[in-house]
């Protein structure tokens, strides 16, 4: 698989940004409950997103489309925080390891995405459209949730009090959320409900970074909260909820990865121009 190296080098950068983050002593320099949330962001993407990528992807290399799946939302999901730690932590020593890791989990993520397009079969037998209208709920709420945030700021008279006690002066995950993860999510799942085979192999990689962000969220969030209990922008109460959200997504992940192991990857040797073709006709259906 040609993203072979580019993934050892991003289990490598993502191991030292989040071993810096987590050890170097005043290597973050925010507001406390912001620095507890780096960290427990740091936590989980040593512990969780490193090993979930490196694990599914060695057995991706094997043919596993399932694990292929997994692989990629492993590398979202790096990816995702890997922008947060570089917009959301006050500039530091570990800036160049956390650009690393940044582009590192692009590059990983487009050979896998590309893979994927490629080598998956046109259509998947049964259409998953459970978890399709899963992912697009959560879709939806996300949505509705940012937008309630950023709407009556940008309508009141001082729009960066949404930022108070963040010490940033705007919200990456209201950036790259609302450009980028969520439209393309809802693509993603109306692929899926169509049946279109890549796209399906891409939602359970979109649901396996959900569950992995979703622990991730409940672990920032307690961890900023033990370091300033006081802090409005962490909550301990909204850990329950993440915890329960990671669990029921587990449900339709491993409903769309039965499907996609039933619906093999082409092999490598005939996922030549007429495969291509093939998977972009599925495309435009």
């Amino acid at each position: 698989m040609p993203s072979t190296v580019v993934v050892h080098l991003l289990v490598v950068a993502s191991v030292l940004s989040a071993a810096a983050t987590l050890l170097v002593p005043d290597l973050l320099t925010g507001p406390p409950a912001m620095n507890g949330s780096a960290k427990g962001t740091a936590l989980v993407i040593l512990l969780g997103g490193v090993p979930t990528l490196a694990l599914a992807y060695r057995r991706a290399r094997s043919g596993s489309a399932a694990a292929s799946a997994v692989a990629t939302g492993a590398a979202a999901y790096l990816a995702y925080n890997a922008v947060l730690l570089v917009f959301a932590t006050p500039f530091n020593r570990a800036f160049l390891l956390y650009e690393a890791m940044l582009g590192l989990a692009i590059w990983t993520l487009a050979c896998l995405v590309s893979e994927i397009w490629w080598c998956s079969r046109p259509q998947v037998p049964v259409p998953c459209r459970r978890a399709a209208g899963f992912v697009l709920g959560v879709v939806t709420l996300n949505v509705v949730a940012w937008l309630a945030q950023v709407v009556p700021a940008l309508l009141s008279d001082h729009p960066r009090s949404m930022m108070s006690g963040t010490g940033l002066t705007t919200n990456p995950v209201y950036v790259q959320d609302l450009a980028f993860w969520l439209p393309a999510l809802t693509w993603v799942a109306i692929g899926m409900w169509k049946g279109h085979g890549p796209r399906t192999v891409l939602g359970a990689a979109a649901l396996a970074y959900w569950v992995l962000e979703s622990i991730g969220v409940a672990v920032d969030q307690w961890w900023g909260h033990q370091a300033d209990p006081t802090s409005s922008v962490v909550s301990a109460t909204v850990v329950p909820l993440f915890l329960v959200l990671g669990a029921a997504t587990i449900w339709p992940l491993l409903g769309v990865l039965r499907a996609v192991a039933a619906a093999a990857p082409l092999p490598r040797t005939v996922a030549g121009p007429g495969a291509e073709s093939a998977a972009a006709g599925a495309a435009g259906r």
